[in-house]
């Protein structure tokens, strides 16, 4: 298995780590991983491995088999041995602007607190699509008010429950396309505010900023009907 390092500290940049296997599509899991893999509308890490004689560029991470975290490499790259030290490099352009999106996308269900049908994030563009019939009439509103959460340099915590208390509080599931991983007798959830003072908490394996204000200004893009009962909002970063 392999220790998920981001889950702890999204923060964190580099780290070394052990090459324990490869896989037959081509990929390298580690014994512990500073890359986030694909899942929960979070696209994979991209960015670096380096061992001594030889370097990776990682296109993607992706989940394998059990608690395996397989890097995906650039096509023509060569692949360390198994059994190689390496020290391991995200981008972090790319991963700060993932956080960033993330958080306000959790804001915008707020905003909106409608059920979520699905979502995705992005660098330059991220969206979520809400189970609501009628249009948006007042998208400043909307942007104002994410802006304004924003603004409230509110904290961003993790916390952990059973899957028994998270089936006696299914509220907490905004999200009705995907669900939170079981089946580790466990479940992640993600605070934004204190507990006194909360304004969301729901189950989110994926990695956020620690206070909002992180997050900058971000602008309301295009609004798009998708089928009879939803609507698909885009955000973007503003700077």
């Amino acid at each position: 298995m392999t220790d998920p390092l981001y889950r702890d500290d999204a923060y964190l940049r580099a780290a070394g780590a052990r090459v324990t296997a490869q896989t037959e599509s081509g990929g390298v899991v580690l014994d512990r991983s500073v890359f986030y893999p694909t899942g929960g509308g979070q696209p994979g890490d991209r960015g670096w491995l380096r061992w001594e004689g030889g370097e990776m560029a990682v296109a993607t991470c992706v989940k394998g088999e059990g608690d395996d975290i397989v890097l995906v490499p650039q096509e023509g790259t060569a692949l360390p041995p198994v059994g190689a030290e390496v020290e391991q490099l995200i981008d972090w352009d790319m991963r700060s602007r993932h956080m960033r999106m993330h958080t306000a996308l959790h804001l915008l269900s707020v905003v909106l607190p409608f059920p979520v049908t699905g979502g995705a994030i992005g660098a330059e563009k991220s969206r979520l699509d809400f189970a609501m019939e009628d249009p948006i009439d007042d998208k400043d509103g909307v942007e104002a008010a994410l802006n304004a959460l924003i603004a409230r340099d509110l904290a961003v915590t993790t916390d952990w429950i059973t899957d028994a208390e998270l089936d006696a509080n299914p509220g907490l599931v905004k999200t009705m396309s995907v669900q939170p991983p079981r089946g580790a007798g466990r479940v992640r959830l993600v605070r934004i505010g204190t507990e006194a003072e909360q304004v969301d908490l729901q189950p989110c394996g994926g990695t956020h900023v620690a206070r909002t204000v992180e997050i900058g200004p971000v602008r309301i893009g295009k609004l798009e009907k998708k089928g009879r009962l939803n609507r698909r909002v885009n955000i973007h970063l503003a700077e």
